[in-house]
């Protein structure tokens, strides 16, 4: 086959069959980023549904944290289990498991008969969700030709935020569902991804780049397909897992820790604002799950431009310096909309973080998989990728133990005449303040960056 001239546009260069495997890789990353959102938005409402008569505000915070510490925690570990998999057994039959075992425990985590059981569905949903995107990565860049492949890839990544969008809007048609039962509803709904499976079985073939790897792999010498002692082994592939993996670290904990509890500052600010229209309870609790969602999909949104314009960009200057812009820009953001956020007209101001915050993340679909050959592909992509997470799961409880310890301290030196408003003002100054530092994170990603290679231009190793 003729080589597809340079000049042409990379959508121009992919045949049906490309196609058919950037659209299914895209969905199930697509879905798998709905479910992730869901959980954020019917976390709380859950947690509180299934607890024990009488718990306490705080406790339920503290049990919405450890719901989503233990989801990210299992997320990392299915990336990392998922990954090596997919390259010793193929990446479409791989992908099929993971769309699968994500998409049944949400179903089921709407069963929940209490907290326990809750965090055990979500646990196994984590283990699906973290396999999909070192998957869908790695057969994306296996299966495009090269001039298409990281525009597709950072493609594939804006396409997340529809998902979440969606996410959103499932979240806003339910407002008015009593909060007790509408979060059972957004996790069946987040099943539905299951029927994807029957078309990846079906018709998705493992690229031609891996069916060679895995030739090569058998033949007398041949290097392991998915081993993590072949990446850690040899200083080739050592070297960029290591730093890969700090690079995601930065951008992982910065979304995880800090930019999905956005709703934490945005929630009180809406509600006070509703208190101050004198609805009833009823209209302020599904008021506040619609402003809720509503802030959710403008973060995304901002997040598909964000994604788009990295793309854009890294096509045209390079990795590394985008990369770097990409921090100073979402370490600025958060700072300001932590600082500056009051009521519901500066919602813009989620979109804005979440363009800056989440653009990195198109880096690390176009980046990764440039750093690893096909038999470590999807491996190396998974480890970077997902390991940040088990940090990233520390980061509700560091986010927390933290805004206690600054709140503690603000509520003391308040006089003693301070009244129960002084002391939710108070509270919330501590949490912005708390949000704040740990948005240092994305200096992380600064310093590891002069060590990583520059890939544009470059063909993946093999």
């Amino acid at each position: 086959m003729t080589p597809a001239s340079p000049a042409l546009p990379w959508y121009r260069t992919l045949t049906r069959e490309h196609w058919f495997v950037f659209t299914v890789a895209s969905l199930a990353w697509l879905f798998d980023c709905l479910d992730q959102q869901l959980f954020i938005l019917a976390r709380d409402n859950a947690v509180k549904a299934l607890s024990a008569a009488g718990t306490s505000g705080p406790e339920l915070k503290s049990l919405g944290g450890w719901a989503q510490s233990i989801f990210v925690a299992g997320w990392a570990l299915g990336g990392l289990i998922f990954g090596s998999v997919g390259d010793r057994i193929g990446r479409a039959k791989t992908l099929s498991i993971t769309v699968l075992i994500y998409s049944l425990c949400t179903g089921l985590s709407a069963f929940s008969r209490d907290v326990t059981e809750f965090m055990i569905y979500r646990a196994l949903t984590g283990l699906g969700v973290g396999g999909v995107f070192g998957l869908a990565v790695a057969l994306v860049a296996d299966s495009l030709p090269e001039l298409a492949r990281p525009k597709a890839l950072g493609l594939l990544q804006a396409l997340s935020a529809v998902g979440n969008v969606t996410a959103g809007l499932i979240a806003m048609s339910l407002a008015e569902m009593d909060p007790a039962n509408s979060w059972k509803y957004l996790f069946l709904i987040g099943a539905a991804p299951a029927f994807l499976c029957i078309f990846i079985m079906i018709r998705l073939k493992e690229p031609a780049k891996w069916i060679a790897a895995r030739a090569a792999s058998r033949e007398v010498g041949g290097k392991a397909m998915g081993s993590y002692g072949s990446l850690f082994g040899e200083a080739q592939w050592r070297r960029p897992a290591i730093l890969g993996m700090i690079l995601c670290v930065s951008g992982v904990v910065g979304l995880w820790g800090v930019g999905f509890f956005s709703g934490t500052l945005i929630g009180p600010a809406i509600e006070n604002a509703l208190k101050a229209q004198n609805l009833s309870p009823e209209k302020i609790a599904a008021g506040k799950q619609w402003w809720t969602a509503a802030n959710l999909i403008v973060q995304n949104i901002g997040a598909f431009f964000g994604m788009i314009v990295f793309s854009k960009l890294a096509h045209i200057y390079g990795r590394k310096i985008v990369f770097a812009c990409g921090f100073i820009a979402a370490f600025a953001a958060t700072i300001f909309f932590y600082k500056n956020f009051q009521t519901k007209s500066d919602i813009w101001m989620t979109g804005l973080m979440g363009f800056c915050q989440l653009s990195i993340f198109a880096g690390f679909a176009i980046y990764l998989p440039e750093l690893f050959p096909t038999r470590l592909r999807s491996t190396g992509v998974s480890f970077c990728y997902n390991v940040g997470r088990f940090i990233a799961a520390t980061g509700p409880i560091t986010l927390g133990g933290l805004q206690k310890s600054l709140s503690e301290k603000a509520v003391a030196a308040l006089p003693a005449t301070a009244d129960a408003i002084a002391r939710a003002d108070a509270q919330l100054t501590a949490f912005r303040n708390a949000a704040c530092w740990l948005a240092g994170i994305y200096f992380l990603g600064l310093i590891v960056l002069p060590f990583l290679p520059e890939t544009k231009g470059r063909p993946l190793p093999e």
